[in-house]
């Protein structure tokens, strides 16, 4: 997820660089030397398909200004998917083949869908969590303990590693900046550190499991790599974590910042909807491993097992309540009795109504827009022109670094819509560099981006880009671990 809504600002710098990359995109688009086509018409060369790139191209450009325009990033790409399929069509019924249109648009929606339901289950879980008030109780133990500079440092960095892999790089991201700023307030140097940690962290984290990201999830669910596969890129995804890191914490002064006392009580339920998220997952895993059906069937089960649970949370509440007042009253505990009085019952819906709506449009109209140039031809012609003329691991490397300005999403769906003939360790690199690669500038994921609108003043585009430097070599270091590590996967093809 390498953008999100109303956050942050973006420098003027990031659009002129997006500029510049579309334009090479759309030259790439129409060189002579591509000529490979996806339908049974060739409409890479037709008025109807300048047209169509045309389309995409501005939508993008309107999804780049989103902070100067106040536009959320799904209008323009649905309007863009829209059209692009509707001249589709046009000319596939002047032509007499009507039926190819449609089968391709029903293929390309059924992608989504598969995705779009998992996805929202799995928003729909970690909403739930923070109405249980699980990650303020986390934050909460963490301010308590009084660790130092340097301790803090670390600790958010590891648990951002090793919580985004499970509740996504975004919302870990987002908690662990909590943490900071909250304990290192004012201390904006520290602060800027801290969450440049904190964004290469989740996204590394990120990298090796089906959960961590969108681009993951989209690798598993297409069948290219097994749920289990994901986890050989954990060595490279943590030395990609380690090495700014290590740099890093040499510039953070040794001390203590100022004790903040926050007392933070779990709602009733929350540590077993903890568990219903992780049965969740073993049942989507299970689905696709055992039964070789699509994980969205396990995770819509599993929104089945959060409904039965809210449903008994609500007629229960009653009885719970009157029996902690009871006790509370016996104890003498007023702060606790006046906090029973905001108690209210548990919705499921609601938590499904807070799911991220406009980065599920979005993620729609990306999908249906590249979809769509994919099925006029203009995929395999950029397929041949990147993995062709640069083979396939320089080609993924190169990607990864685009995915810094370019979103993630649209990278890897086109990776996937291509199909280059790639050995296995070459699916696993393009996993690991479409998730770490955004690492490379604070606007190149969706962790970065929403640290700049929560840590706003303190953590900044300029303060990220001073040690891009460094998370490059972590770039670097983890590709060359993934190359010398699994060797022996550039021999095995899908």
């Amino acid at each position: 997820m390498h953008t999100i809504d109303g956050i942050a600002s973006r420098p003027r710098r990031s659009a002129w660089w997006s500029s510049l990359l579309v334009f090479a995109c759309f030259a790439l688009l129409f060189s002579p030397a591509a000529h490979a086509v996806t339908g049974e018409l060739d409409m890479t060369g037709s008025l109807v398909g300048v047209l169509a790139v045309s389309i995409f191209v501005l939508a993008y450009a309107l999804v780049m200004g989103e902070e100067k325009l106040h536009m959320r990033k799904s209008k323009p790409v649905l309007v863009a998917a829209g059209i692009i399929w509707a001249l589709i069509g046009w000319v596939y019924v002047q032509s007499g083949m009507p039926n190819e249109a449609e089968h391709a648009f029903r293929e390309t929606l059924l992608e989504f869908t598969e995705l779009m339901l998992f996805l929202l289950v799995a928003m729909t879980y970690i909403n739930a969590m923070e109405e249980r008030r699980v990650f303020d109780a986390l934050r909460s133990w963490m301010v308590r303990k009084g660790f130092s500079y340097r301790q803090l440092f670390w600790i958010t960095g590891v648990l951002a590693f090793l919580i985004s892999p499970i509740a996504d790089n975004l919302t870990t991201a987002l908690l662990m900046c909590a943490v900071v700023t909250k304990v290192a307030e004012g201390d904006k140097r520290f602060i800027n550190l801290c969450c440049i940690n904190i964004v290469v962290a989740a996204n590394a984290g990120g990298a090796f499991s089906p959960f961590g990201d969108i681009t993951t999830l989209m690798v598993w669910q297409a069948g290219m790599l097994a749920f289990h596969e994901f986890f050989v890129l954990l060595v490279p995804s943590l030395v990609n974590f380690l090495i700014p890191a290590v740099v890093m914490s040499a510039f953070i002064k040794n001390r203590k910042p100022d004790s903040v006392q926050e007392d933070v009580w779990l709602k009733r339920g929350a540590r077993r909807i903890i568990a219903l998220f992780l049965l969740t997952v073993a049942t989507a895993v299970a689905c696709h491993t055992l039964l070789n059906l699509p994980p969205v069937l396990g995770m819509m089960t599993g929104l089945g097992y959060l409904q039965f649970f809210g449903y008994f949370l609500r007629r229960t509440l009653p009885r719970s309540l009157e029996k902690k007042r009871t006790r509370y009253t016996q104890r003498g505990d007023d702060k606790k009795l006046a906090q029973l009085g905001s108690v209210g019952p548990f919705d499921v819906f609601n938590r499904v109504a807070r799911a991220e709506w406009d980065t599920l449009l979005f993620f729609y109209g990306v999908v249906m827009c590249v979809g769509g140039l994919g099925f006029m031809g203009y995929l395999t012609m950029v397929s041949e022109a990147l993995y062709g003329n640069l083979g396939a691991t320089w080609a993924n490397i190169a990607l990864g670094v685009i995915s810094a300005v370019v979103d993630n999403i649209p990278v890897m769906f086109a990776v996937l819509t291509m199909q280059p003939e790639m050995s296995h360790g070459h699916w696993l690199l393009i996993t690991l560099t479409a998730g770490v690669g955004g690492s490379l500038l604070s606007i190149g994921s969706a962790a970065g981006v929403a640290l700049m609108g929560q840590a706003r003043g303190n953590y900044t585009f300029m303060g990220h880009l001073r040690w891009a430097p460094v998370i490059a070599v972590g770039y670097a270091a983890s590709v060359a671990t993934h190359l010398w590590l699994n060797a022996h996967s550039f021999t095995v093809f899908n």
